[in-house]
């Protein structure tokens, strides 16, 4: 093995924290007896001749009481304490003030003695003092800068050169944490930042060399391998159109997580993450006020439906947290429930959990569930989502959408629940498949409902969720890990997009807010083309759209339209205090009506009749099928 700097001084160093702390103590007391002869030595020019003996007697008779003064400011803030291998500014400053203290004293010392002493001694030793103690301190930290240079010198071949997008605190602290590292082998080649007082100018020796506009045009000429996107305050949008731009080239693109991930403030390399989907939504970060769901979550029964699914499995994770008396995860799909119940088991060991398999077409069952346990709030997420399939099966869509909604509803009425809420989406909004005309019924029944029961029932309605069973972007990534085609409907195609932590803390938001009878809107920002969100997977999965992947095309499929609305025109919204949250305005039905038509279509499905789609209609005015099925299809 090579000698460098930082290998001597390794062997050298003591591997304890007491020795360690012995040998800076000894290196302090060394320190004080340099900085009293210095203090006398450089007054008189260098000559021990010309230093008077009164003044080499006092400094002699007071240099114990310097050193154990010293030693002991120095232990007050914390000098033996710190870790100098990667020791900064705080540090710096506790070298400055443990220094001024021992001066103090030693100002003080003197006078009270009354022994004689140059004036100009007290500033000499206090510099040279200082000095020294910063040597000491910061030896080892230069040596491996040494060391790491010496290592990136040697290592530049296999050097990956980065751009750093963003020229503020967070795009320094990761240049530093760069060059300062022997286990990071990057080269930080330039900065971009949209300041245009800050492009031209260097930090720590690098240009900030654009905009973000000069990205293409730098990468290129740069033979850029990784970009590093150190923005976490940055908008949403600007985040979105920055990595668009970040994409189009051939190099690695990392980013730091939003500034509300960053809870710490702790900004460094080990931060940075691959672009997810979720950077391109192109909004900020829906919050949740936590206080206000705590509030009527702990310690309470929650039940969730449809629990071990994506959006229940969420609630669930998001409920615990606030403190449940009990949490009962309710699924008739006993794998998915399985899992979730062994996750919350290893996190939340003295949870109160019960997980309990049924459907909530039973209402036998329902009623068994609910004497047993008393909920206090139902979380409903149990359904049939997918919309081509339900179209093909119009008759499963309503018996468990509809009736299963209906069941869990007069159950939780008639066991006196506090509040009810029902997961909702935006396919209810002028429904052209039967999922989504399936949810606008359930929310004629929870508004119905709310109408006569002391139970409150609301509804919160959210668009597609990024990530959920079914979704798109399981499907796109499929497809793209099988070397294509991603397959879109129609290039034209639009729709809202959320996380699923957005959809879950939404819907804990509403049983806050929840008076009964709401449904609850989030503004989701601008919906995103199905097409861009495509070509964007390709881009993040390191293919290039059309070339690597291609894309093709399949047509509309049945029940499907080129974009979903979050509300209907005679709603109107209301705003919460959430501003992200929006509440739709009941629109007026009669309720006899609605309940016979609920007996027929219950008439419809036992005997599987044909005229289901025609009842919903009925029901639901806003329902207009505009896909015709394809020749040779048939409902099952």
């Amino acid at each position: 093995m090579n000698a460098t700097p930082l290998n001597i001084i390794e062997k050298l160093a003591p591997h304890s924290k007491f020795a360690r702390a012995v040998c800076f103590v000894l290196m302090d007391v060394l320190a004080c007896v340099v900085a009293s002869f210095m203090g006398l030595w450089l007054r008189f020019d260098f000559s021990l001749k010309a230093i008077p003996y009164e003044y080499w007697t006092s400094a002699l008779k007071y240099l114990p009481i310097y050193i154990v003064v010293t030693v002991l400011c120095f232990w007050a803030n914390k000098l033996y304490s710190y870790m100098w291998s990667v020791a900064g500014l705080w540090e710096m400053f506790s070298i400055f003030f443990g220094v001024t203290f021992a001066s103090i004293f030693q100002v003080c010392g003197f006078h009270i003695l009354n022994w004689p002493i140059p004036r100009s001694f007290y500033l000499i030793s206090f510099l040279v003092l200082m000095v020294s103690v910063i040597v000491n301190r910061y030896a080892y930290r230069a040596a491996k800068a040494l060391e790491s240079n010496i290592n990136n010198y040697r290592n530049r071949d296999r050097f990956q050169k980065i751009l750093i997008v963003g020229a503020g605190m967070a795009g320094s602290d990761i240049l530093n944490e760069i060059k300062s590292s022997n286990k990071l082998l990057g080269d930080v080649i330039c900065f971009v930042d949209d300041n245009p007082e800050k492009q031209g100018r260097l930090i720590n020796g690098i240009k900030i060399a654009g905009g973000r506009e000069d990205i293409p045009r730098l990468v290129e000429e740069n033979d850029i391998d990784e970009i590093y996107i150190a923005l976490p305050s940055a908008k949403a949008q600007d985040r979105r159109d920055i990595i668009s731009i970040c994409k189009e080239t051939d190099a690695k693109v990392k980013t730091l997580p939003a500034i509300y991930q960053l809870v710490n403030g702790e900004v460094s390399v080990s931060k940075l993450r691959e672009v997810e989907v979720q950077d391109l939504l192109g909004r900020d970060q829906i919050t949740t006020n936590l206080d206000e769901v705590a509030a009527y979550i702990k310690d309470k029964v929650v039940l969730v439906t449809g629990g071990g699914g994506s959006i229940g499995s969420e609630l669930c994770r998001q409920v615990v947290k606030q403190h449940p008396k009990m949490l009962i995860i309710f699924d008739i799909y006993e794998n998915t429930a399985y899992d979730l119940q062994q996750e919350l088991k290893f996190h939340y060991p003295d949870l109160d959990l019960r997980t309990v398999i049924g459907s909530v077409r039973d209402k036998h069952r329902l009623d068994v569930v609910f004497e047993k346990y008393r909920p206090n709030l139902v979380f409903h997420a149990a359904a049939h989502k997918h919309v081509p399939l339900m179209e093909h099966s119009p008759n499963e869509a309503i018996k468990n959408n509809v009736f299963g909604t209906y069941n869990v509803a007069l159950t939780a009425e008639e066991y006196h629940v506090d509040k009810f809420v029902l997961i909702s989406t935006d396919k209810a909004v002028n429904p052209t498949n039967i999922m989504g005309a399936s949810k606008r019924i359930c929310e004629m029944i929870i508004q119905t409902m709310a109408k006569y029961s002391e139970t409150t029932f609301v509804a919160v309605r959210f668009g597609n969720v990024l990530g959920s069973h079914g979704s798109v972007i399981p499907l796109f990534e499929k497809q793209i890990k099988a070397g294509g085609p991603v397959t879109v409907t129609h290039p034209d195609i639009i729709r809202f997009f959320m996380t699923i932590p957005e959809a879950v803390g939404l819907v804990l938001q509403a049983g806050a807010y929840a008076k009964g009878g709401e449904i609850f809107v989030l503004d989701m920002g601008e919906p995103m083309k199905i097409l861009d969100l495509a070509k964007n997977m390709i881009r993040l999965s390191g293919y290039k759209p059309d070339e690597d992947i291609k894309i093709e095309f399949t047509g509309l499929r049945p029940g499907e339209k080129l974009y979903e609305e979050v509300r209907m025109d005679e709603e109107g919204l209301t705003d919460t205090e959430n501003e992200l949250i929006h509440i739709g305005k009941p629109i007026a039905f009669d309720d006899e009506v609605f309940f016979e038509q609920l007996r027929q279509l219950r008439e419809a499905t036992r005997k599987d009749l044909p005229t289901i789609k025609t009842i919903v209609q009925d029901i639901v005015p806003t329902y207009h099928p505009e896909r015709v099925r394809p020749e040779g299809e048939k409902e099952l």
